[in-house]
């Protein structure tokens, strides 16, 4: 991503935070990013968490 370092992207996926990025220049996306509505791209390990309920027969609420 070109949006932050590489040190930061490290440490995200080191500590499994995920990344929204969304426009900042769009008219009040910082709110409605912290609101939840579904703006951006988010980047999370959903699919590890995934395999990992799936291997322990656990199932995300």
């Amino acid at each position: 991503l070109q949006v932050m370092d590489s040190t930061a992207l490290t440490l995200c996926m080191e500590n499994d935070l995920p990344i929204l990025v969304f426009d900042l220049r769009g008219d009040d996306s910082i709110v409605r990013a912290a609101a939840g509505e579904k703006i951006g791209t988010l980047v999370s390990n959903e699919q590890s968490k995934l395999q990992e309920a799936s291997a322990t027969g656990k199932q995300r609420a």
